[in-house]
Order: structure tokens, then C-alpha cells, then sequence
């Protein structure tokens, strides 16, 4: 295969899988799952780790070591304020200008807050970070991410660690059709067939946590979905072949027995 960079912003990623640090039974097990993984981005969400703590055996002692690219998110952030307050105190201590913004609108479904994630964006983009949003899977709030200057935009497959997978293919092909920024799949995914599939509608990328640390072998489980972002990758820029409904011969009925001429 080409050269097949994922560039977000100034940063550029070989791998397309992109994993969270929460919800693993201990902090080797989250590394063994990181490296089994082979995502070069891990997300670390800011008000739930203390970013200070470099300590042996803490998970920042870990993310610290540079081997992996640190992606804070604003999970658990209600309001805009409470967002751009936290990225800010993120920049700070990480010195990095990525974030993953999400601004939660609704406690039960974790569903974003359309209109609070846009304000915080637009707030960001002039403070100079690298914004990757979490959104509904709605073209028009996409392209409105986008338009603001977003680096990226992240809409949800189904609701955060429900495992539900794909639930509507139909925007996200949508959305990867008008995007001029990349494309990764937040939330939702539960399998490697999930990962496979969103990746073979041209998503450049999924973000995960819970179906990797949630699964009974979370080592095993990130092996898998690291081979599965890549076969649908590879599927999707390989091209399928056309759905048809009725079967076409693969072998050339030419020169056969009693075939005419």
C-alpha cells in the first residue's frame, strides 16, 4: 500500500485507530492494551485523570514516557464554559494544542449539545487549538464543525459504550462525501466487524475505549481491532465490487464444450 497518512492539522498518523485509557482493571493492562493496539493516539479524559501525577505506576507516568500522541477530552463537561475551561488547563500541563471537545447536552444517552459544542469550538479554533469535535451524526452540524475550522469531525456510530455499532451508515457516507477534514467514528463501536465496517464507508478513522477495555480479553480485543481498521481500510481503498442481484460466473464461459463459435 501508499503512503496512506492520516493528517489532522499539523499532525500526521500512520495508525487509524485512535483508543481511550478508561475502564481498564489496572495501568499495565492499559498499556498492554495500548501496544496492542497499535494506536499512536490515546485520549485521556482531563477531569477524571490527574494530569500531574507522574508518579511510578500512574497512568501518566505511562502516557508520559512519548510513545504515544495524548489526546485530552473534555468528557464529563456539561456547558461550554466548562469545556474551553478545561482545554485550557489541558494545554497547559500537556503543552500540546489537540484536543477532543465534547460537550454533553444529555446525562442518560451522553449525547452531544449541538449548540454548546459549536461555541466552545469556535472559541478554540481562535485560541489556536486543534479541535476534534464529538457530534451527532448529522451532515449539517459536520459542515458546520468544519466550516469554523475544526480539524476534524467525530461523529457518534451509536451512543458512547452502548456497542450498538453502525446505526446509520447512510450519514456517515454522507458526511465522509462533503468532508474536507477527516472523518473518525466516535462511539458506538463494539466489534471489530463495527470497526471494519466504518472504515469501509471511508471514515479515515475510530475512536474507542469501552469496546476494548470493556471486552472479557482487552489485550486480545485491541489486537483485533487494530487488524480491523486496517482490512477496511485497505477494503475501502482496494474497491468492492458492485452489489448485484443475481450470481456472475468468475470464470469465462469462451472455449467451453458446447458453447457456440
Amino acid at each position: 500500500m501508499t503512503d496512506d497518512t492520516l493528517r489532522i492539522g499539523r499532525h500526521t498518523f500512520k495508525s487509524r485507530l485512535f483508543v481511550g485509557t478508561g475502564k481498564y482493571k489496572d495501568v499495565e493492562e492499559t498499556r498492554l492494551a495500548l501496544e496492542a493496539s497499535g494506536a499512536e493516539v490515546v485520549t485521556v479524559a482531563v477531569r477524571r485523570v490527574n494530569l500531574k501525577e507522574r508518579g511510578e505506576g500512574s497512568m501518566m507516568s505511562l502516557l508520559a514516557a512519548g510513545r504515544w500522541t495524548i489526546l485530552p477530552n473534555t468528557a464529563g463537561c456539561y456547558t461550554a464554559e466548562d469545556a474551553l475551561r478545561t482545554c485550557r488547563l489541558a494545554r497547559e500541563l500537556l503543552q500540546s494544542d489537540l484536543v477532543k471537545l465534547e460537550v454533553i447536552g444529555d446525562e442518560r444517552t451522553l449525547f452531544p449539545d449541538n449548540e454548546a459544542t459549536l461555541e466552545a469550538a469556535r472559541v478554540l479554533v481562535k485560541e489556536g487549538f486543534t479541535v476534534l469535535p464529538y457530534c451527532i451524526d448529522d451532515p449539517i452540524m459536520c459542515r458546520k464543525l468544519e466550516d469554523i475550522g475544526c480539524a476534524a469531525v467525530m461523529p457518534l456510530a451509536a451512543p458512547i459504550g452502548s456497542g450498538l455499532g453502525i446505526r446509520n451508515p447512510a450519514n456517515l457516507m454522507i458526511i465522509r462525501e462533503h468532508a474536507k477534514v477527516p472523518v473518525i467514528v466516535d462511539a458506538g463501536v463494539g466489534s471489530a466487524s463495527d470497526a471494519a465496517v466504518a472504515m469501509e464507508l471511508g471514515c479515515d478513522g475510530v475512536l474507542m475505549n469501552t469496546a476494548i477495555a470493556g471486552a472479557q480479553k482487552p489485550v486480545m480485543m485491541a489486537e483485533a481491532m487494530r487488524d480491523a481498521v486496517r482490512a477496511g481500510r485497505l477494503s475501502y481503498l482496494a474497491g468492492r465490487i458492485p452489489r448485484k442481484l443475481y450470481a456472475t460466473a468468475s470464470s469465462p464461459l469462451d472455449g467451453r464444450i458446447g458453447t457456440p463459435g
